[in-house]
């Protein structure tokens, strides 16, 4: 079982130009973290998305912030309102903006500042093909990426699909910050493999944070 109270110390690894892994480092927010992600759900619970193509993902999804990521039968596309409940996104829970703030900074992007959050939700067997985060207007700001409760194994290749793949096991805490010459780079999550964790019982969870409006 993993330690929920591990207290090691967090440490950084380089993926690419602009692209870092912060090891552990939203480990002891985890419970705060959860909660927050818990009252979102409360008022957009998660969904399967189906792309424009008719695919089902296998990842639930919710969104949080002034702006939610998600998809019709025209493409991909960022909204403030849920379609599914017809409001607004809950708003950015305040920890979670913290978290992000932190994480930029440390990455090397202080002046990054999100309105949007995707929140994912992985079973075992979900994945998440490679793919661009290419949705967003303007591309100067970094993706925010936090991985909680179970183990996966993070796939970020290059600025085409056939480039060489770095997989990487990311574990609860660990946050992936990637943006400049990295910005573009393909990235996926193999298919999750079944586990208990004492946060997130048989799930993962990701927070990913973008500019989805303009940023200068």
């Amino acid at each position: 079982m993993l330690d929920l109270f591990a207290e090691d110390e967090p440490w950084q690894e380089t993926l690419a130009p602009g692209a870092v892994i912060l090891r552990r480092f939203a480990r002891q927010d985890g419970a705060t973290l959860m909660a927050a992600l818990n009252d979102v759900a409360a008022q957009s619970p998660f969904r399967h998305m189906v792309t424009p193509g008719g695919y089902t993902m296998s990842v639930a999804m919710t969104n949080c912030g002034s702006l939610g990521w998600t998809t019709n039968t025209r493409g991909y596309l960022y909204a403030p309102v849920d379609p599914q409940t017809g409001q607004p996104w809950p708003a950015m829970p305040a920890p979670f903006q913290r978290l992000c703030e932190a994480a930029s900074q440390a990455a090397g992007y202080p002046d990054f500042v999100p309105d949007a959050c995707l929140i994912n939700r992985y079973q075992p067997g979900a994945k998440l093909s490679l793919h661009q985060d290419k949705d967003e207007p303007n591309l100067a700001a970094p993706i925010v990426s936090v991985s909680l409760g179970l183990p996966a194994v993070f796939q970020f290749g290059g600025a085409t699909r056939s480039a060489p793949l770095q997989r990487v096991l990311l574990e609860h805490g660990d946050v992936v910050v990637w943006g400049g010459p990295s910005r573009l780079f393909y990235h996926g999550i193999q298919p999750l493999k079944p586990g208990e964790h004492p946060l997130t019982g048989g799930f993962r969870y990701n927070l990913t944070f973008r500019a989805a409006g303009y940023y200068e």
